[in-house]
């Protein structure tokens, strides 16, 4: 009895939508007025202590153990606790301090492969031709997946005005789309590092089978032992997320390091505008290690590194709708993924995807380009910034 009491005072602040609640009782309670936009049913109690530890993990785990079956859009229902006020999400007193994580080269190493390594059999289901997993670019309403990540990778490129026959280093190259575009199509020589056996293995493939072993070339190390000469401009997309708090401001002064003194980085990643912050459910099962810098937080680790930010860029609502294309996709390929992943790794990929689509939607995260010069603010780029959409 005390549990479901506990439960209901949470859950009664914690929606801008009506939702109707059956708890593990039996008892079933509506808050908000209005036709439910959503179900909840608990099958067993959630215990006072449980929430306080951790609510993310708590109720992430029991939905993915069929403990909470939720009927309606969870990305509908996570959007609107993260904009309530009172929810769950936003209580202080439910917020839980995890201890400091390791990034040493090799737990980067390893949390980078539970990841990533899962197969590029499963991310080939449901991610487009390009195989891109970040945030794409949709330049027109009606742009395909496919399109908006090549929109993104020529969006990217573009900022930098890159001239050919100049250098291009890649941190954490996913499945190579930008390197080897910057490669073939803006005549640039091109390196890519990632810890990926995966992604390293697809990428040495797509240069040989597309002969540009002179010009492009994959390394599987990590970023903080690279050894080459610097390099003309620097891309690194999706990256800074999963170094660490303790370790941004060694990423940022590694970019400079590898930068020419007049070189040009362009910067691409999850940035939290209302400051740093983990969520303990996606570091247990999707990323672990990972962490979500504040932007305030990421310019004075640029600024400390000797740079400068020329240009930022929100793209909070491309990746909103890039991870609700993404969900669609995998729902949509739900039988060839049950042949290798049981009900639980489906349960918690979907989750994974709709909580984090409702992330950017209510603004509880958002994800920002940053274009970054290791010489004065811009000074080798043009003074406007239409240079950016003529190609």
């Amino acid at each position: 009895m005390f549990n479901n009491f506990f439960l209901k005072e949470v859950l009664e602040h914690s929606f801008n939508i009506p939702v109707q609640v059956t708890y593990a009782n039996g008892k079933t309670e509506q808050y908000g007025d209005g036709e439910p936009q959503a179900k909840i049913t608990f099958h067993r109690d959630i215990s006072m202590k449980e929430l306080v530890h951790n609510a993310s993990l708590t109720l992430g785990e029991a939905y993915m153990d069929k403990e909470i079956e939720i009927e309606g859009s969870i990305q509908d229902l996570i959007t609107s606790a993260y904009e309530s006020a009172g929810s769950f999400l936003n209580n202080k007193k439910l917020k839980h301090f995890l201890p400091k994580q390791s990034h040493t080269e090799t737990k980067s190493k390893s949390d980078v492969q539970s990841h990533y390594d899962i197969g590029n059999d499963f991310y080939r289901l449901w991610l487009d031709e390009t195989m891109t997993y970040s945030c794409a670019y949709f330049k027109r309403p009606q742009d395909t997946l496919e399109e908006a990540q090549i929109n993104k990778v020529h969006h990217i490129i573009n900022k930098l005005d890159p001239k050919p026959g100049k250098t291009l280093l890649d941190i954490g190259c996913g499945w190579g789309t930008l390197m080897l575009t910057a490669c073939k199509e803006y005549d640039l020589n091109v390196v890519g590092i990632t810890l990926s056996q995966e992604q390293y293995d697809f990428v040495n493939r797509r240069i040989k089978e597309e002969g540009l072993e002179e010009r492009a070339t994959v390394i599987l190390e990590d970023y903080r032992e690279l050894k080459h000469a610097p390099f003309d401009y620097i891309t690194s997309v999706g990256m800074f997320e999963h170094v660490g708090k303790e370790n941004l401001g060694e990423y940022f002064k590694k970019i400079s390091e590898y930068l020419k003194p007049d070189g040009i980085a362009l910067i691409h990643g999850i940035t939290r505008q209302q400051g740093g912050a983990v969520n303990a459910w996606i570091n247990k099962y999707i990323f672990p290690g990972g962490y979500v810098p504040g932007l305030t937080e990421n310019i004075e680790h640029i600024l400390d590194a000797g740079m400068q930010v020329t240009d930022l860029e929100t793209l909070r609502r491309h990746y909103q709708k890039t991870l609700e294309m993404w969900d669609q996709n995998f729902r949509r390929v739900l039988p060839e993924v049950q042949k290798t992943h049981d009900e639980r790794f489906i349960r918690m990929w979907d989750l994974y995807l709709q909580a984090c689509a409702a992330s950017f939607e209510s603004g509880n995260i958002d994800v920002i380009q940053y274009l970054i010069t290791k010489g004065p603010s811009g000074n080798n780029l043009p003074m406007t910034r239409e240079y950016m959409y003529q190609a």
